[in-house]
């Protein structure tokens, strides 16, 4: 699998989505609908640093291509290329292109996105994405372990 691999989603050309029917494409919070799937995530540590990887929600990779199919992130006329690994593990995933989107927005652990789907096919998957930034108080950072959700954050 190459790392730039883009089968119908165009490596280059920058350009928002086209299938917005307003020009939304450049706003950074606007009105979740109906019609399209979404999924949304509190990062933990693991998917903000060290291992930088970002499970989908079982809802959403249900109705995804189960192979491996390049993906566009746009956030603010901005695009991420990455690719889904959506083939033989129980776990469907971005790859470690994941990380470049991680670093450009600066996200950390307590910060949230919402991944709207506005296309998906067989060749590409597009996700429209708005940050919402947690701050996470300082005092727990140090009891935040953010392997998986079976290591809960107490608050005493």
């Amino acid at each position: 699998m190459k790392q730039n691999q883009t089968h119908g989603c165009d490596s280059q050309h920058q350009s928002p989505p086209q299938d917005h029917t307003s020009s939304i494409s450049d706003e950074e919070h606007w009105p979740l609908s109906d019609d399209k799937p979404y999924f949304h995530v509190v990062f933990l540590k693991s998917q903000v640093s060290g291992i930088y990887q970002l499970v989908l929600p079982t809802k959403m990779s249900s109705i995804l291509p189960q192979a491996v199919v390049p993906v566009v992130l746009t956030r603010l006329d901005k695009n991420w290329k990455m690719n889904y690994i959506g083939e033989g593990l129980s776990h469907k995933r971005f790859d470690s292109g994941w990380k470049n989107f991680v670093i450009d927005n600066n996200l950390k652990v307590g910060d949230g996105c919402v991944f709207e789907l506005s296309e998906c096919s067989k060749d590409c998957l597009k996700f429209r994405v708005q940050i919402l930034e947690g701050d996470f108080p300082s005092e727990l950072l140090d009891r935040v372990d953010g392997k998986c959700s079976d290591t809960p954050i107490l608050i005493d």
